[in-house]
């Protein structure tokens, strides 16, 4: 039987996701096949990962589930909640421009931003940024300074989590990195259980930092926002930045508030692509038929 659903396309700084708004218990539940054959860029619409909008529970407006490209479930998107947060605002979720999300690292509290009532940025509060080995999940004996290396090039910087593991590497030029090359090698260190985001930095000013990332399940991304905020607190915490940091991606800029108190807010541009409606198991036996 043909399924057609609509998807919705958004990006944030270049970091694009599909946005299913699935409230119905018995809307249709997309497996990690067809997002896959969804997300391909060839073969599919393209995007990093595919988001869920489901009911919630008390306090809550909903409820988000990612999955990234290659199908594998991830705990939370700072780039994506905001992208969920344009879909769910035009459905009428959320009281005023704010939206309470249940998210697999916890509950997030997004505001969108308008212009003459057009939704075109969003803020997430992204809770606290974790030092804490087991918290992240990180199994070398100390967070700071750790030492990475691949294909022979030996890297420096600090294991952080938020809600999702990161490993943030300090170098003197970002162009430069090969990051596709040393990306997927870095993420299956071992000494991340859950495997990691890699994110490749350099501090550009006392407020502003540049950054390309590897990210776990997607490859080499045009933004990621938990990296973001995971090197505006490593450099933070190094003393390299103040607490208000520009974070410059190939896709644009995103803006990391450190505090009050532990708390990091994330905040940065939205744009709606298209929404389109699809099935995707077609897709997904065109994907298959292909290989």
């Amino acid at each position: 039987m043909t399924v057609s659903l609509r998807l919705s396309k958004l990006h944030a700084t270049g970091n694009d996701f599909l946005v299913y708004l699935a409230l119905d218990p018995d809307a249709t539940v997309l497996d990690a096949r067809a997002v896959t054959a969804l997300c391909d860029r060839h073969r599919g619409i393209g995007a990093d990962g595919l988001l869920t909008i489901g009911a919630a529970g008390d306090g809550a407006d909903c409820s988000m589930a990612l999955v990234n490209a290659d199908g594998g479930r991830a705990e939370m998107s700072g780039n994506g909640i905001r992208c969920l947060a344009w879909v769910a605002a035009r459905a009428g979720l959320g009281s005023g421009d704010s939206l309470t999300v249940d998210t697999d690292a916890g509950r997030r509290v997004v505001h969108v931003a308008r212009d003459d009532d057009r939704i075109v940025g969003a803020e997430v509060d992204m809770g606290s940024v974790t030092f804490e080995p087991r918290c992240i999940p990180f199994a070398g004996d100390d967070v700071v300074d750790v030492e990475a290396i691949a294909d022979g090039t030996h890297y420096r910087g600090d294991a952080a989590g938020v809600g999702n593991p990161h490993l943030v590497l300090f170098v003197d030029d970002v162009a430069t990195i090969p990051v596709a090359v040393h990306g997927p090698i870095l993420e299956h260190d071992p000494r991340f259980p859950a495997r990691t985001n890699v994110e490749f930095v350099r501090v550009t000013h006392a407020d502003r930092l540049q950054m390309r990332v590897w990210e776990r399940g997607a490859g080499e991304t045009q933004s990621c926002g938990t990296g973001a905020c995971a090197s505006a607190a490593v450099a933070h915490r190094r003393g390299l930045v103040g607490d208000i940091v520009r974070v410059d991606v190939p896709g644009g800029t995103l803006s990391v508030t450190l505090g009050p108190g532990p708390n990091v807010r994330l905040g940065g541009p939205v744009v709606h692509v298209f929404d389109v409606d699809i099935d995707p198991d077609a897709v997904a036996r065109g994907c298959e038929e292909e290989r």
